[in-house]
């Protein structure tokens, strides 16, 4: 089962632009991790990827869209914020992958500045945890890095 990133919006957008309460945020914070422990104990794989883009790509990205006129309708007042607000995005992501990230269905960091390559080392780590031999990786080194293993405790771990 993969979520996207709206499931873990409660956590940081909308606590960030205060569209939920401190509580609110709690309670997911707790919640999270149970209803995921849950599904895997139920016998679903869980496959939580972060995708981390830098400051500048973020920014980047944002003029790219208000220029062209097929990207515009992209472009929402949350994004408008979204450089304003960035540190506190930042905090509000790292209590996020801190809090939501176990031996059952940990967070799979990844550097996405270039969404090209983000796209295939995500494809190449689903097919690796689905049927290792699939993936491609030739050494367990490589596999590692095809693996994209790393943890909040490990951010530099991240394969771009």
């Amino acid at each position: 089962m993969l979520f996207n990133r709206s499931w873990y919006n409660r956590a940081g957008v909308e606590y960030v632009m205060k569209f939920c309460t401190r509580a609110e945020r709690e309670a997911f914070l707790e919640a999270a991790p149970r209803f995921e422990r849950m599904l895997v104990h139920s016998g679903i794989s869980v496959l939580k990827y972060y995708l981390d883009i830098s400051r500048k790509e973020q920014a980047r990205r944002l003029r790219e869209r208000r220029r062209d006129p097929l990207k515009q309708w992209k472009i929402s007042p949350v994004d408008e914020a979204a450089q304003r607000h960035w540190h506190d995005y930042s905090r509000a992501r790292d209590t996020m992958l801190l809090r939501t990230h176990h031996a059952d269905a940990p967070w799979i960091l990844i550097r996405a500045d270039d969404k090209h390559q983000t796209r295939l080392n995500v494809i190449r780590d689903i097919l690796a945890r689905i049927h290792p031999r699939m993936s491609g990786a030739s050494s367990p080194a490589e596999q590692a890095c095809v693996g994209l293993r790393a943890t909040p405790a490990q951010p530099g771990r991240a394969c771009a």
